[in-house]
Formats: structure tokens, C-alpha cells, sequence
């Protein structure tokens, strides 16, 4: 398995494209990528591992997340998705904002510990689970001037148990990059770094790719 800091940098990063994904699947459609949603819910309860790749346990659950990258960052003439990009760019200014504020930090681990053992209890996804990890994303990160501004089909977002999937996915996506600025990533790498970032997502996959084959 790859592990240079570059790599679990872009690792972490791809954390947040998926969850931006996810968020815009679900406004959209109502529906999400099973296999992808359970491992970004789920990365949000790894906030004590030993290390970046315990945090997705498999590094093909950021399959989703590794692709949106490349397609955002490949310099060709295909459409990009300025909905996902906003989506991940408002993350990383969120954890910017969150890594200033030493007690929301602890407020925020305080209440993921009790969703781990809720989680536990039900399983991950359940839906009491999503309602208590909206509920602290509401207390804690919304609380901020700056807030996220979700778009989608008002069918999905009039209902309580799909935004509450969103809102847990969004703190998902703060923990993603939580986990990238810890592996040093800063923003200005996103314009200055963007083939290296590119090079590496793509030697993920084809690792991914090389494994499945075997």
C-alpha cells in the first residue's frame, strides 16, 4: 500500500470530494452511493487511529471521491461540476474556520464519541444515528457566519431524514479535512500542486484497479 505524505494527503482529499458527491446526490436525487456513503459516515467516528488510511479502513471506499477528483483537476475539455467543487471548496474553508476554535473542536469530539456508541448500538447509518450527527453539525460547524448553501429537489430537501444524511455528510467532509490539513494540506496546493494531486489520485486507482485484477 502507498503511504508517502503526498499520498495520504490526497487520500484525505479525496475524503472530502466524496463526501461533496454524496451531498450532491442526495439533494438531487434522493439516493446515494451505498458502499461510498457508509465509508464517509463512518470515517467521522475514526477520530483516534494510528493512522490516515485506518480513517476510510480500505483505500478503495474513496473510489468515488478519487474519480470526482481527477475529473475536477484533468485538464481536458470535459465539463467540470462547479456544484462539487463549491461543495469541496466550502468544506476546506469550514475546517479552516473550525481549526481557530478550540472549543468547538472539543464540543465536536465530545459529541462524536456519543454517536460512535450509538452507531454501535444501531449500526452506522441508522437513521437516529444521522439525526444525532445533524444535530451536532447544526450546534457546531452551521453556527459559524459562514454556512454551506446545499441545492437540490425540494422533494429531498423538505424532508427531515434526507437533510439530516446531508448534514452528516457535510461533517464528514470537515473530518476529511480535518485529516488533509493535519497531512499538510494547505488550499494554495489545490492551484500550485494540482498535477502532482492529479499523478497521485491516479496511481491510487490504478492500485485499485491492480488489486481487484489479482
Amino acid at each position: 500500500m502507498i503511504t508517502s505524505s503526498l499520498h495520504l494527503r490526497t487520500l484525505a482529499l479525496a475524503g472530502v470530494f466524496q463526501a461533496a458527491t454524496l451531498v450532491k446526490q442526495l439533494a438531487k436525487t434522493g439516493r446515494v452511493d451505498q458502499p461510498a456513503f457508509l465509508a464517509s459516515i463512518q470515517s467521522i467516528f475514526k477520530i483516534d487511529v494510528d493512522s490516515a488510511t485506518d480513517v476510510y479502513e480500505l483505500p478503495e471506499n474513496l473510489a468515488l471521491g478519487l474519480r470526482e477528483l481527477i475529473q475536477l483537476f484533468t485538464n481536458n475539455q470535459l465539463p467540470k461540476d462547479p456544484e462539487i467543487a463549491r461543495y469541496v471548496f466550502s468544506l476546506l474553508h469550514l475546517e479552516k474556520k473550525l481549526s481557530k476554535n478550540t472549543k468547538m473542536l472539543l464540543q465536536l469530539r465530545t459529541g462524536i464519541k456519543r454517536a460512535t456508541l450509538q452507531a454501535a448500538h444501531f449500526s452506522p447509518t441508522h437513521e437516529n444515528v444521522m439525526a444525532n450527527l445533524a444535530s451536532l453539525y447544526t450546534d457546531t460547524l452551521s453556527t459559524f457566519s459562514f454556512r454551506i448553501h446545499v441545492t437540490g429537489d425540494p422533494l429531498y430537501l423538505n424532508q427531515t431524514y434526507h437533510v439530516n444524511k446531508v448534514r452528516a455528510l457535510l461533517l464528514a467532509g470537515v473530518r476529511s479535512a480535518v485529516l488533509w490539513q493535519q497531512l499538510g494540506g494547505r488550499r494554495w496546493q489545490l492551484l500550485l500542486s494540482r498535477t502532482s494531486i492529479l499523478h497521485t489520485a491516479h496511481e491510487w486507482l490504478n492500485e485499485l484497479i491492480t488489486e481487484e485484477t489479482v
